[in-house]
């Protein structure tokens, strides 16, 4: 629960009896290759032995150890004592666009939920066929963007590395199944990546790895909502994969209303910081706006984010607003989301409109984990609706908001 009523709270929290403990045997999927060559040598078991774990983690169709024949029956269960060949528990599995959407609903041993959504794109000329995964690296989120379900459910806790990675070989075997392979893996699901920046780098060595999964560093988009410091850390480590990052609004005082980390660092600080990521990497910086009907669709927004991004190595996504319960909002209609390009193109800016996927199965990030949470109370909805119109309004008049930071952001 992010401070002041920030998030609505869905559930009650689980009593002392009722809470799952954690499952303590690490992942193996988030293990460095070199720690199973280490624990099969601690019991003079052949070398050969990581490798052929490895292969059934990361070959695409096992579901478990059970599936690893050339593992001896005995092993197999020493494995399973020591480690979980899979950290998620269930998975409910939805699907929309005939097919082309297809959204999973994670369940973890601790019975914290996340959510993965797999889009497939067929080739079309001059592109071949995509199946993009988008994955979560947070239960729940510390950040409360108001037009975010994942908002409405506060923060629970990071995920593990092997939790991460865990959601891409779900994906992966699915995909396999049918002779396809995963071409692209965003994190833009539930949660912050760069406020579990140390296991979301992990996951993405082991996605890049060729040992491992495989993926080329420059088919995966790790996303921010504009945590500086983490920004500047990606920066001097070089990385390859592509930064996007959550802009949603170029005035500040807007800003703060939808993304509320904006009041600790404030857009200048985040343009500066992508700015220089795309100095040092090379690459691209992906931008992404929700488009919010009366929010931060107007003339003056289009023309403010001109001026903010003009000259930059950047590329603008405009997203329509996902329905998302709970807020007194909707999506900009089509025609003044199309104006709002042209004005970014005139500015010299490359800018894409995206069309939503799956909007039946409740594809925008937290949907569903807020569904299964349950309705929250009448009058909460009512009093968070009235405080979004009121905040939005006085952001639209130019007026910074004084609220606090939300609480788990830091310093």
């Amino acid at each position: 629960m992010t401070s002041n009523d920030r998030s609505l709270t869905m559930a009650p929290a689980p009593d002392a009896a009722s809470r799952l403990d954690r499952d303590p045997r690490p992942g193996l999927s988030g293990l460095e290759p070199g720690v199973l060559e280490a624990w099969f040598a601690e019991r003079g078991e052949p070398a050969y032995r990581a490798r052929q774990v490895a292969d059934a983690v990361w070959g695409g169709r096992a579901a478990g150890t059970g599936e690893a024949r050339t593992l001896p029956v005995a092993l197999r269960a020493e494995i399973d004592a020591a480690f979980r060949f899979d950290t998620v528990a269930e998975t409910e599995l939805q699907t929309a666009d005939a097919g082309q959407t297809e959204k999973a609903l994670h369940r973890l041993s601790d019975g914290a939920l996340v959510e993965s959504v797999l889009m497939h794109y067929p080739a079309r000329p001059g592109q071949r066929e995509r199946h993009t995964l988008c994955i979560s690296s947070q239960a729940g989120c510390a950040v409360g963007c108001p037009f975010c379900a994942t908002g409405e459910l506060g923060f629970t806790r990071d995920l593990e590395t092997a939790e991460i990675v865990d959601q891409v070989r779900h994906a992966a075997r699915r995909l396999a199944a049918d002779r396809r392979r995963l071409t692209n893996v965003v994190f833009m699901g539930m949660g912050e990546p760069l406020l579990n920046l140390d296991r979301v780098l992990a996951a993405v060595d082991a996605l890049n790895d060729p040992r491992r999964f495989g993926l080329g560093a420059r088919h995966i988009t790790v996303s921010t909502s504009g945590v500086v410091p983490g920004m500047k850390r990606l920066t001097a480590l070089g990385p390859q994969f592509t930064l996007a990052v959550s802009l949603h609004a170029a005035r500040d005082a807007l800003r703060d209303v939808l993304v509320p980390l904006n009041r600790r660092w404030p857009i200048a600080e985040v343009v500066g910081a992508a700015r220089e990521h795309a100095r040092a990497t090379g690459r691209r910086v992906s931008y992404e706006v929700t488009m919010i009907g009366g929010v931060n669709d107007t003339d003056a927004d289009a023309r403010a984010m001109a001026e903010l991004l003009r000259g930059d190595h950047a590329h603008v996504n405009l997203i329509p607003m996902n329905p998302v319960a709970h807020t007194p909002w909707t999506a900009s209609p089509m025609d003044v989301i199309e104006r709002f390009e042209a004005t970014l193109r005139e500015a010299g800016i490359a800018t894409t409109v995206r069309r939503n996927r799956g909007q039946e199965i409740g594809a925008a990030c937290g949907q569903l984990a807020a569904e299964r949470a349950g309705e929250p109370p009448a009058a909460a909805v009512a009093r968070r609706r009235e405080r979004l119109i009121d905040e939005s309004a006085a952001a639209l008049r130019g007026e910074r908001s004084h609220e606090p930071v939300p609480t788990g952001l830091g310093d």
